[in-house]
């Protein structure tokens, strides 16, 4: 799949901004069955940008808004080839689990199979797990796919019930959460079975989708003979070419799409449009 993708993100002001610095983490990968073809990001006001790559090999901008403003329009336009994802095998030899026991003990994927800020342990996702009596049975992959299924049937999606940051109690209590927190979820379980999990943000094509459809968050867990394989529990499903990798993290706090301070502005309210489409002659 070739896909064009627009992302608006716009900053409404109750009072006047004097400066703004902003990290944005909005450019999409470009690896690993994924192939950036074009990327350019557009501010009003317009404004200066320098790029950095981070720790897990994101490519982050940094925006430097040195007028008075009351709205701050950021504007990424990009065009992203998918390829199909490989054949999974129904499950993986023997010893798979004991190759990843051996992976805790080196440091490659250590800060993707500990606790992170908003992916850990707690009271309520033991009882949670307990209660459900999920296992790392059979071998890795089953065990993931098990996992993914029984999170998408144990919640309900409702928008608006958390934020990006709500910790995973919100969502292991009330049952009721989005997909950075079924994603967070999912996450600490992996880890605490010994499985490298990161938390994915990206962008997911829906034929027929509604204008204004924002990013999506889903997880990749890395296996043995396989690498790192998408998991969407959120929709019950694994990730593939219909899917766009925007950054990976620990969790959410990694790769927020704008995060940033300024001086001035009193009360302010985010609005963010994504539109996604097909090229012609790719489907």
């Amino acid at each position: 799949m070739r896909y064009e993708i627009e992302h608006v993100s716009r900053y409404l002001y109750t009072a006047p901004v004097q400066r703004c610095v902003m990290s944005l983490c909005l450019q999409p990968r470009d690896d690993r069955g994924q192939r950036l073809l074009h990327f350019e990001v557009s501010t009003a006001p317009p404004a200066p940008l320098s790029y950095e790559t981070d720790a897990f090999g994101n490519t982050k901008h940094v925006l430097n808004v040195h007028r008075e403003h009351e709205v701050l329009e950021i504007t990424t336009r990009c065009t992203v080839e998918t390829a199909l994802p490989a054949t999974l095998p129904v499950s993986l030899g023997a010893d798979a689990w004991e190759e990843l026991r051996s992976w805790g003990q080196s440091l490659t994927h250590w800060d993707l199979m500990h606790a992170s800020a908003l992916a850990r342990p707690s009271a309520a996702l033991t009882s949670f797990v307990d209660g459900l009596g999920l296992k790392p049975a059979g071998d890795p992959l089953a065990a993931l796919r098990r996992l993914s299924d029984t999170l998408h049937r144990s919640f309900e999606y409702v928008p608006g019930v958390t934020s990006a940051v709500s910790p995973i109690e919100h969502i292991l209590e009330t049952g009721r959460g989005v997909c950075q927190d079924y994603a967070h979820v999912m996450i600490a379980i992996a880890r605490s079975w010994g499985v490298p999990a990161r938390y994915v943000s990206g962008y997911m094509y829906v034929a027929h989708q509604t204008p204004g459809t924002a990013t999506h968050a889903w997880v990749e867990c890395r296996l043995p003979d396989l690498g790192w394989i998408g998991f969407d529990p959120t929709n019950r499903r694994l990730a593939d070419e219909r899917y766009v990798r925007i950054a990976v993290g620990r969790d959410y706090q990694d790769v927020a799409p704008t995060r940033g301070v300024l001086l001035g502005g009193g009360e302010s309210r985010l609005e963010v449009g994504v539109r996604m489409q097909p090229l012609a002659g790719w489907t």
